[in-house]
This record gives structure tokens, sequence and C-alpha cells, in this order.
């Protein structure tokens, strides 16, 4: 019988060593053919991935543009608000509209309004640091769809005097205590009171007087005699006349034209006439740029716009428009407009000022105008001013147009008064209890 085999370990090793090697060889070819079609197949991949377009992604919206808000709102009416926010709908897609309005202000003064004497009514009040439009009130008697606020067709009266002391200021070096001469009543002007000639009746007044009392002959003596028509319209230009300032509304031009003759520089540069027109809007703009040393602010009444899925589409930040005048004339002015509530037109209005307990906490300036239309059937009342905290930060420029019909009704100052004192006192209030608070 045969003896059956079971070699050694290593005598099976030995034996079938050849097979194992070949058999190594094999998956090593194997292997490398695998890396090899791996390798081709991922360069194929990628080339065949970069041919494909991308699969798009849903993008965040892109901001939209302050001038290009307007679009956006469509018909919707700002003009004298109840709520904050608001919801609008452009094409088919709700949005929400958060304003700047001070709600609580804006409601104390439509309150207020006498609707019963005016034609017209247009409140403005804005923080001049940044813009932002605190109240926007109006009432229009005439088309109760247009705001009264935006409507640049007022006769801006003795408020171009502003510009005109800017200019001379700024050109001529004057002063607030420069001093000038002229004849005659203080608000008249006629041809005779813009000479030089001087006689026993002759008055002389610096400028801070005149321009606190609104004396006409020595504004149109300036514009007469010492500032040339290219002057007077490139410092209207650089308070925003005949231009367009950006706005979430569309906000129409006020309109300055000026001819090469010298009674009318006088008429233009006294406000002594009706051509040259101005919107309460306007009006808050060029204070703002007495109070933030000569750059007027760009208004805005929109804080933010999101979108029904919480993006937002349009956010606002400050801006100014290149400087009017540099910072030392506009120190000047801010003196000529001190002196109007201390001593000139609006001293009446706010007399008491210095015992009362919110503004006496207050730097008060302000400037006055008055002008019948040409049918002489309404008369457009101006008050535009400042208000300023001595110790702190705060500030707050208003810009009020009154027209009086039959009977002289609350008079623009006196709600100039009212939205200082109104607006002041809540935030005084507030600060206050801030102070508690942090006291703890």
């Amino acid at each position: 019988m045969r003896r059956q085999y079971f070699p050694t370990r290593r005598a099976r090793l030995d034996r079938g060593r050849p097979w194992f090697v070949v058999g190594l060889l094999i998956l090593a070819l194997a292997g490398i053919g695998w890396v090899f079609t791996a390798g081709i197949n991922t360069e194929t991949d990628a080339a065949v991935a970069d041919s494909i377009p991308a699969q798009k992604t849903e993008k965040t919206p892109e901001l939209i543009e302050k001038a290009d808000v307007n679009i956006l709102l469509g018909k919707t009416r700002l003009i004298n608000l109840a709520a904050n926010p608001i919801e609008v709908t452009f094409d088919g897609r709700p949005y929400q509209v958060s304003t700047s309005l001070d709600l609580e202000l804006q409601e104390y003064l439509l309150k207020r309004m006498d609707r019963v004497n005016s034609r017209y009514i247009g409140i403005v009040a804005m923080a001049p640091d940044t813009g932002r439009i605190l109240a926007m009130a109006g009432f229009n008697k005439i088309d109760p769809d247009r705001d009264p606020c935006r409507m640049a067709e007022y006769p801006a009266a003795s408020l171009f005097k502003i510009v005109t002391a800017a200019a001379a200021v700024e050109e001529k070096g004057y002063k607030a205590g420069s001093r000038f001469k002229f004849n005659g009543y203080k608000h008249t002007l006629y041809k005779r009171q813009l000479t030089d000639k001087t006689n026993r009746y002759t008055n002389s007044i610096s400028l801070r007087d005149s321009f606190a009392q609104s004396v006409n002959p020595v504004f149109g003596k300036i514009g007469a005699l010492v500032l040339d028509r290219e002057t007077l319209e490139a410092y209207g230009d650089a308070f925003a006349f005949n231009r367009q300032v950006d706005f979430e509304l569309h906000w129409p031009t006020s309109q300055l034209a000026v001819k090469d003759e010298s009674y009318h520089r006088a008429e233009i540069a006294s406000g002594f006439n009706r051509q040259t027109t101005l919107s309460p809007l306007h009006a808050a703009v060029i204070v703002s740029a007495v109070v933030n040393g000569g750059k007027p602010v760009e208004p805005t009444l929109v804080d933010r716009i999101t979108s029904d899925d919480g993006k937002t589409v349009y956010h606002t930040e400050p801006q100014f428009l290149t400087a009017a005048v540099s910072p030392e004339t506009a120190d000047v002015l801010n003196q000529l407009m001190i002196a109007t509530v201390t001593s000139g037109t609006a001293r009446k209005i706010f007399r008491g000022h210095s015992r009362s307990k919110v503004l006496s906490r207050l730097e008060l300036g302000g400037k006055t105008g008055s002008i019948y239309n040409r049918a002489h059937d309404a008369r457009f009342d101006w008050f535009v001013g400042f208000a300023t905290e001595k110790k702190g930060p705060e500030k707050m420029v208003v810009a009020v147009m009154v027209a009086h019909e039959d009977y002289i009704g609350t008079r623009a100052g006196q709600y100039a008064r009212m939205a200082i004192e109104h607006y002041f006192k809540d935030y005084f209030a507030k600060k206050a209890q801030s102070g508690k608070d942090s006291r703890g």
C-alpha cells in the first residue's frame, strides 16, 4: 500500500513558491491597471464636471439704491404715517418698510394743525447728523394727495438770506460783526436803497442784526453791489437749488434763476421775490449745513426694507453732499441764526426759552420769512431752525411752511417750537431714565 505523503511546511512553501510569485505578479499587474484606469476615470470625470454648468443656488437679493426705493414704494403715501413699519406690495410680493419717523412726535404735530385758517402746512423735523426724518407732517387743502412737505412751489422769501450770507462771508470774508449802512425801512426794497450814498438818515447795522431782523436793503445791496450773478448761482447750487438730491420718494427740485441785472440780484439776494422757490424738506437740508460745519446732509425717510423671507433689500446709511461752505463760514451762519431767536424776528416765538426746563438746555437758531402769493389771498410763512443739546450730542433741524388764508392762524415758528419742545422733552426724560438705570 502506497504510503501517503504529507510534506513539511517549508517543503510546501518551496514547492508552491513559483505559483505564489506568479500570483503576486498577476495581482500587481491588475493593481497597476486599476490605478491607471482609475486615473483615467478621475481625469475624465473632472473634464466632464467642468463641462457641466454649476447647479444654480438661491442668492441673497442685491440691495437696491436709495433713488430706486420710490419704484418699490409705488403710490404708497409716507406723509402723516401713523404706523411703523408698514407693508407694501411690489410685483406681487410683500415687503416691510421701516421708517425713521418718531410717530409720537408726528401724531403730536398732526393733532395741533390749524386746518381752518391754513391752505398748506408742511413740517419736517430731521436729525442733521444722519439725515433721518423724525417727522414729516402736512396738510393740503387744495389737493390732499400732494405732499406739501416735498412741494417746491413755495416762495423761499427771506430764507434765501441764508445762502446770500453764506456767499458774502465765504467770498468777502465778512464776520457777524461786519458793519453795513442802509437808508429807509428795513423791510422794503427800492432802487434808491441800493446805493452807497449816506446822509443823516443813514443807519449802520451789523451783519448779525441785519440777518436777525431780516433787513432787506442790506442784503439787497450785497446782491446788487457785492456779489455777481455767477456767485449767487454757485452758492445756490452748493445749497442744492436747481439740482436733484437723492431721497426715497420723488422730490421736485427747488428753483433759482438769477439775471445779470443789479436790482434783480438785489431781489434774489434778499428773498424779495416769488421766483425763488423752496420745499420744507429742502429747507431742512439747508439748515443741516449750518449745523454740520458746512456739509448738507441727504435726507432719508426709510431705514430698512425687508422681503417676506426676512432678507434686507435696502438699508440707509448717512450720506452728505459736497460741503457748501467752510466750517468757519458755517460758524458765522450759526451765530446769525442764534441772533434771530435771541433778538430778531423769532424772539417773540421763543420768548421765555431761557426759563424753559427743555429749551434752556438747548442752543437755538432760526430764520423766518414771509411773502404773499401773487393773488394776495395766501401768505407764505416760514420758519427754519435748529436745536442742539448744550451738554450732549443730540441735534434736530426743523423746517415749517404755513400758507395762511384770510386770518393768521398758528404760525410756522409756533409749530417749530412745538416740535422742538416735544421731541427734546421726551429725549431728556429717556436720558434721565437711562442714567438712573445705569447707576443701578
